[in-house]
């Protein structure tokens, strides 16, 4: 007698069981009745018919998904190594679950199609240079595509450009080709720059000759600092124009000499 009553206890027991469900604050559940959609509920405590009624949970935190190692041509046909991060979230639940059978792997792979297709309309530089410009048109074409699935793509990230080794040693190459250009550019601007001034300086000193003296005393004290053996005997201007004048007086008397003879006779 007992017994006939416990049966339908514990079957009711089940049947309760297996229709409370509770969702926490970051899941909702897609309701089906005889295979229709229903509604979209959650959170917090629900009841679901067995057998009638169906629920498929998902959840609205968002995914970070590593987008595997692709094998990519550049415009400039180097080839390379590219993997990425991937962040979404599920905006429209009914979508996720109604318009694409599994929404995880099919953003997957179109995060996959995208990257390969968009870095390879690139250069290697460009792909090295303007990793924020290709996560945004990534990001940018991701979005479009599964805006219909419900998917809001947050954020894509470029983690690895890998290169071989040759690729490696050729830029390694050309980045000090462009040091040593900058290095050079830099010493002419800066020889450029000292001779300016030095003809400036010279016209300062051509203007006055006790400047010139002035500038010679200078650079012999500037001499005289240095622990040097040499000895420098400074000479005043005026005895070199001296010696000068001494040096052309010769030239100047046996032409006046040499002229004398003509004028006696």
């Amino acid at each position: 007698m007992l017994l006939s009553y416990l049966v339908p206890v514990v079957l009711l027991v089940l049947l309760l069981a297996a229709s409370i469900r509770i969702l926490p604050e970051y899941k909702r559940g897609v309701v089906f009745f005889l295979g229709r959609f229903q509604a979209v509920k959650g959170p917090g405590l629900l009841i679901i018919i067995p057998g009638i009624q169906k629920m498929e949970v998902v959840d609205l935190r968002v995914i970070t998904m590593d987008v595997p190692e692709q094998d990519v041509i550049s415009q400039d046909n180097v080839t390379v190594k590219v993997n990425a991060v991937l962040y979404f979230r599920v905006v429209d639940p009914e979508k996720a679950i109604i318009q694409v059978e599994n929404f995880v792997n099919a953003t997957s792979q179109l995060a996959q199609t995208t990257l390969r297709s968009v870095l390879g309309k690139h250069d290697l530089d460009e792909m090295l240079s303007e990793r924020d410009k290709l996560n945004d048109d990534i990001q940018e074409i991701i979005d479009t595509s599964a805006e219909g699935w419900g998917i809001k793509v947050a954020n894509v990230e470029i983690k690895h450009v890998d290169l071989d080794e040759s690729m490696i040693r050729a830029i390694a190459r050309q980045a000090e080709a462009e040091r040593e250009r900058r290095a050079k550019v830099i010493h002419a601007e800066g020889e450029l720059q000292a001779s300016r001034k030095l003809v400036e300086a010279a016209n300062v000193m051509a203007e006055n000759s006790a400047a010139l003296q002035l500038r010679y005393l200078q650079t012999m004290s500037d001499m005289s600092n240095k622990n040097a053996s040499t000895i420098v005997f400074p000479l005043p201007m005026d005895i070199m124009e001296a010696f000068k004048h001494m040096k052309a007086s010769p030239a100047a008397q046996a032409r006046t000499g040499g002229a004398a003879p003509d004028d006696a006779s």
